[in-house]
């Protein structure tokens, strides 16, 4: 994954032209809306799905939004004070565009709406697809090889980067502070977690592990149901699968009213992948390589924190 946004940014940063720069940030938006249609059919195509909303579905939406809405907490606050430098900047060309004072006729926060419906409407068509049972070569082709959206996703992506010149030679003023984002995140999932297991009658050992997933569904659904059962297994996989769909509509929001690197928060190990097109469009390119670094961290966490969690369990 990573080496194919490697090959876009050498792409953007030496042979792409400044032309197509627009082309390339409407594909971008195309491939975002198929991965969001290709995760609706994954979730609507469970055999289990409408089953596991009756049963498991309120815990899992428990523990997909305080985490997510405790992660932006602490993430803003850490940011605000240890990378004023970072937030206090002036918007990216692709906030900039989106926040410019609408025309005449056109309402305030079109771009930001056109965005949201973007996902609303992929996801929903998704689900619905998934759940209706039929099967189109196309749709089937969009369902099942989700990666091979993914991986040109990064390759867009990576262009995009690439294209903003020096960008990477500015990260390096930043050394440890790479971190803040990352730990930010890790620190409130967890509190998260253990904040919602006592209401989801679960011990806190458990709470803190599901929240542990950080948005990584596939990876921490296995691991749970392997540690604590199938049900909990269910829990860990629809609340991070939620937390990567919820990420979508937070992005927007959080660029407009907070600060660009809060941005990263909700999206947690997915912000290096699946997430990473929407941070592009809604911040700057310096945010976008900082969540790439985020992302990467927070997936190696994720199995890390979830054993660490396995002996209390």
């Amino acid at each position: 994954m990573l080496v194919i946004m490697a090959v876009g940014v050498l792409v953007g940063a030496t042979v792409f032209p400044a032309r197509l720069k627009g082309a390339n940030e409407k594909l971008t938006l195309l491939f975002t809306a198929l991965l969001i249609f290709s995760m609706g059919a994954l979730l609507g195509g469970r055999d289990t799905f409408l089953e596991e909303l009756g049963t498991v579905g309120w815990a899992s939406a428990l523990f997909c939004l305080v985490p997510v809405a405790l992660s932006t907490l602490v993430v803003y606050g850490l940011t605000n004070w240890l990378m004023s430098d970072i937030t206090r900047k002036a918007a990216g060309p692709n906030v900039a565009a989106a926040q410019e004072a609408p025309a005449a006729g056109e309402p305030a926060g079109n771009g930001e709406a056109v965005m949201i419906g973007m996902a609303v409407g992929a996801l929903a068509l998704g689900i619905a697809y998934g759940l209706a049972g039929v099967h189109l070569a196309p749709l089937d082709a969009l369902a099942d090889h989700s990666d091979l959206i993914l991986y040109g996703l990064m390759l867009f992506v990576g262009i995009s980067v690439g294209g903003s010149r020096g960008l990477l030679g500015k990260l390096r003023q930043y050394h440890v502070r790479v971190l803040i984002i990352p730990f930010g995140i890790v620190v409130g999932s967890i509190a998260g977690g253990l904040l919602c297991a006592p209401l989801a009658g679960l011990s806190l050992p458990t709470g803190g592990a599901i929240a542990s997933g950080l948005g990584w569904y596939s990876l921490s659904g296995v691991m749970m149901t392997e540690i604590a059962g199938a049900q909990v297994g269910s829990i860990t996989f629809l609340s991070n699968l939620l937390r990567e769909l919820v990420s979508f509509f937070c992005i927007p929001w959080i660029a407009r009213h907070l600060n660009y690197p809060t941005c990263i928060a909700p999206a947690g190990a997915t912000s290096e992948d699946t997430t990473l097109p929407m941070l592009i469009r809604c911040t700057n390119g310096e945010t976008v390589v900082l969540s790439v670094l985020n992302g990467v961290i927070c997936s190696a966490m994720v199995p890390v924190l979830i054993e660490a969690f396995h002996p209390f369990i």
